[in-house]
């Protein structure tokens, strides 16, 4: 028996046999064509474009309607970019000054694209490496002629084994059949993950051997609550998965079912918001699903899935338009772009030597102040629209605060100007992601509506740890006393001043911490749409002054490990069920 930690995609357990995908990239040699034949190759790139975006729309139309309200824009977006004459005018000069075969041109072209992503140093670009692949294989597959791989056509119940998979392999899935998959690369935020929850199959990802360790055929429980996948369990664990996974499944419908009736509220009668945070349009209908107050935080990295193209007012006005029509008027925050000069070669630059600590975030905003003032624009026409409030990321210093909002203050006298209606009144708040700006919370606090913590980077930034290095990654502590510290600051601050403290980051979608926050008085927790059911259920489960016991009594801990050891001892006693 063997048990491997990977990262919890979509949760959910299972038990099946392994059933091993060859994702091999196809290997294109480099081969140049004769002058003569360059308008024909030119012709069958054309050709294998068209092939590709119907088998893209095939695949979208055998999807349910359900399935396909959640997954078009994925595909939609795969579509866009077959679509592209930019695109198209990089492959075809290729083809037609150096002389290469359509499939060689494809694949320099979408390496360059893929190289650029990875290159960004950031989990959503890079998680997005994998629909450049899923197009790029399409487009050499019609070229080559070659076979399609769909995994639809399964004969028995089986747990997906591969290095990856391409969202239009996930949505092919015979879900009958296909029980969960396990994969060595990914994260959370890739589309494929965002597929398998929408889908309910449960995944663990970023395994990094996965692939190595098992045989076609070997028995394999996939755990997607706790990220654990265990290659060929003995009688005793099969048994004892087997009724975890009988008992999740009725559990998590009572769950969903009882949630939204009830409100997010302690024993004693105190009312807590929970919120969601998203990246997608695609991913509000599970907002709505599970009973969120509203869209905590909305992350806008998403409008910059090319490098190539910049998004236009207008472009990013329609999609805040779209996921404004679907909240019923709850509450939306849209944070500013939170990307870092390495991410995006405006500054004739494609990297920079630290880009955690460099040009990112409000910084990046901050240098270049026509894409901002685009993006605070469209913001604030969406404003007339519903409940927005604007969030700027990683404010470390009350100067860069001071420069946001002035320049925030030109655009909204720009759209008066130009007579274009949007709320006066919008809120305005701040990310305090950085121990800077937990420190200085009761200077900033003047200047803005509300404060979210971003958890994710404090946690970083305070212990100087990179949570993508797994030699350091243990030290990575949410209970480290001096991150509790900062965090009980903040929270004190909002309230000497009447005004909002939400937290955004993972610390608020985990049980574990929920009833130490709520001790420490936060009110408003923003979270993955999935979760908000359990959320919820810890905070019906206690009260508020037992809430504050356990924070009281969380702070006096000299270590995280003891701290953590507490709460997860603690939360297993009034909720069992969800461990």
């Amino acid at each position: 028996m063997l048990i491997k930690k990977g990262i919890p995609a979509s949760p959910g357990i299972c038990i099946a046999n392994a059933f091993l995908l060859d994702t091999e990239a196809y290997q294109i040699p480099e081969h140049r064509v004769e002058p003569k034949d360059i308008t024909r190759e030119i012709n069958r790139f054309s050709e294998a474009v068209e092939d590709a975006i119907n088998s893209f729309s095939e695949i979208r139309n055998r999807l349910s309607p359900n399935l396909r309200e959640k997954t078009d824009p994925i595909i939609g977006s795969h579509i866009l970019m077959l679509q592209d004459k930019h695109l198209h005018e990089q492959i075809i000069k290729l083809i037609r000054e150096n002389k290469y075969l359509p499939e060689y041109a494809v694949t320099l072209t979408f390496k360059k694209y893929a190289k650029a992503l990875i290159s960004a140093d950031d989990a959503f670009f890079t998680s997005r490496v994998q629909d450049i692949y899923d197009i790029e294989r399409k487009l050499l597959q019609k070229l080559l002629k070659a076979k399609s791989d769909e995994l639809s056509d399964l004969k028995n119940d089986v747990v997906v084994v591969a290095h990856d998979l391409t969202p239009s392999q996930t949505l092919l899935l015979d879900r009958n059949k296909v029980k969960g998959f396990a994969t060595d690369a990914g994260g959370t935020t890739s589309h494929t993950a965002i597929i398998a929850r929408s889908i309910g199959i449960p995944a663990v990802v970023g395994l990094n051997t996965i692939t190595l360790d098992i045989s076609g055929g070997d028995t394999i429980i996939i755990d997607g609550n706790s990220g654990v996948v265990i290659i060929n369990p003995d009688s005793d664990t099969i048994k004892k998965y087997s009724a975890k996974e009988r008992n999740f499944v009725v559990y998590e419908r009572q769950l969903l079912a009882e949630s939204k009736k009830l409100p997010a509220e302690t024993k004693d009668g105190h009312l807590i918001n929970l919120y969601v945070n998203i990246d997608l349009p695609e991913e509000v209908p599970a907002a709505v699903k599970h009973g969120a107050a509203g869209i905590g935080l909305l992350r806008t990295e998403f409008f910059y899935p090319s490098i190539e193209k910049l998004p236009s007012e207008l472009e990013q006005l329609e999609v805040f338009k779209k996921i404004i029509r679907q909240l019923d008027d709850r509450e939306i925050v849209i944070r500013t772009l939170d990307l870092g000069a390495d991410k995006l070669p405006i500054d004739g630059q494609s990297t920079e030597q630290n880009p955690y600590l460099g040009c990112r975030a409000i910084r990046f905003s901050l240098r270049h102040i026509d894409l901002f003032k685009t993006q605070l624009r469209a913001i604030l026409r969406a404003s007339d629209f519903g409940n927005v409030s604007i969030m700027f990321p990683m404010i470390s210093a009350m100067e860069e605060l001071i420069k946001a909002k002035a320049i925030l203050s030109d655009v909204q006298n720009e759209l008066r100007k130009e007579k274009i209606p949007f709320d006066p009144d919008v809120k305005i708040g701040i990310m305090i992601e950085v121990p800077s700006a937990a420190i200085i919370a009761d200077i900033l606090i003047k200047e803005v509506d509300f404060f979210s913590i971003g958890t994710n980077d404090l946690i970083q930034y305070t212990l100087a740890v990179d949570r993508g290095n797994e030699r350091v990654a243990p030290l990575y502590q949410p209970t480290n006393p001096a991150v509790l510290r900062l965090i009980k600051k903040v929270i004190e601050v909002g309230e000497e001043n009447g005004k909002m403290v939400a937290m955004c980051g993972e610390m608020s979608g985990s049980v574990i911490y929920t009833v130490l926050l709520l001790g420490l008085g936060l009110k408003v927790f923003s979270m993955a749409p999935i979760v908000v059911p359990e959320i919820k259920k810890v905070i019906r489960s206690v009260s508020m002054e037992e809430a504050r016991q356990i924070a009281k009594r969380t702070l006096e801990f000299p270590d995280a490990q003891s701290a953590a050891n507490y709460l997860i001892d603690y939360t297993k006693q009034i909720i069992p069920q969800l461990f």
